[in-house]
């Protein structure tokens, strides 16, 4: 797949410019490691690769988000009042259509992660991988939350507003949204919806690399490759 090809390209450049840097990074692990430079980079990038392939590429597919309990976004906490009244009355299909146009449109957008991805582990120093390799449960995710939150969020949310034009979310909203107001004794809510669905979408895919990380570092049995036991047993 494409991303394996740049996330390899990349790593074979960092490996033949930074040689130096990625040695110091060797020195300071615990003593005992025979792993070679080259080793521990591609076993980094395995890593990375396989919570992205396997886990974030599930996202872009026709229910990634919407029938994945982990990741299903659901109406923000102050509108669950018009799922329940809708459902109450008998519109439980109209309320499950809405929930369903929130989900396609983060999947449409979780296709722009993946370019960003592969920038920020190109930018990923040695004393990154350092941290990474040797830090907790989760230190490969959070590094890719703080290098990429923000640029997903600026890729996301034009592609989001866009799906939702794309498939008449707008005219949905707006039904069910003028549906509920019509309810007695109900408040008037008028929703934008685009920001809150950005957010969710970005939760999701962190989620799901948090997912294959940790089942990485913390079951053998994932370690599929020599190379992931080997680099992945100096944190155990």
């Amino acid at each position: 797949m494409e991303i394996i090809k740049k996330v390899s390209a990349i790593f074979l450049i960092l490996i033949a410019t930074s040689c130096t840097e990625l040695q110091q990074v060797v020195n300071q692990l615990p003593s005992g490691t025979t792993l070679g430079n080259e080793e521990i980079a591609n076993g980094l990038k395995a890593a990375l690769d396989k919570g992205i392939e396997k886990q974030v590429s599930k996202l872009t597919k026709t229910d990634g988000f919407y029938k994945n309990q982990l990741v299903k976004i659901l109406l923000p906490e102050e509108l669950q009042k018009v799922d329940n009244t809708l459902r109450d009355i008998g519109l439980g299909n109209l309320a499950d259509e809405g929930l369903r146009v929130l989900n396609r449109a983060a999947e449409d957008a979780v296709s722009e992660a993946t370019p960003i991805f592969v920038n920020a582990i190109k930018g990923m120093t040695f004393n990154d991988a350092k941290t990474i390799l040797l830090g907790n449960d989760s230190a490969a995710t959070d590094y890719l939350v703080k290098t990429t939150r923000t640029q997903l969020y600026d890729k996301f949310n034009p592609v989001i507003q866009s799906s939702f034009e794309k498939v008449g979310a707008d005219k949905i909203w707006t039904s069910l949204i003028n549906r509920y107001n019509a309810i007695p004794l109900t408040a008037d809510v008028n929703p934008d919806l685009t920001d809150y669905v950005t957010g969710e979408a970005l939760n999701g895919v962190y989620t799901m690399i948090a997912v294959e990380e940790r089942e990485i570092r913390t079951k053998v049995s994932s370690r599929t490759t020599d190379l992931l036991r080997k680099v992945f047993s100096l944190q155990d």
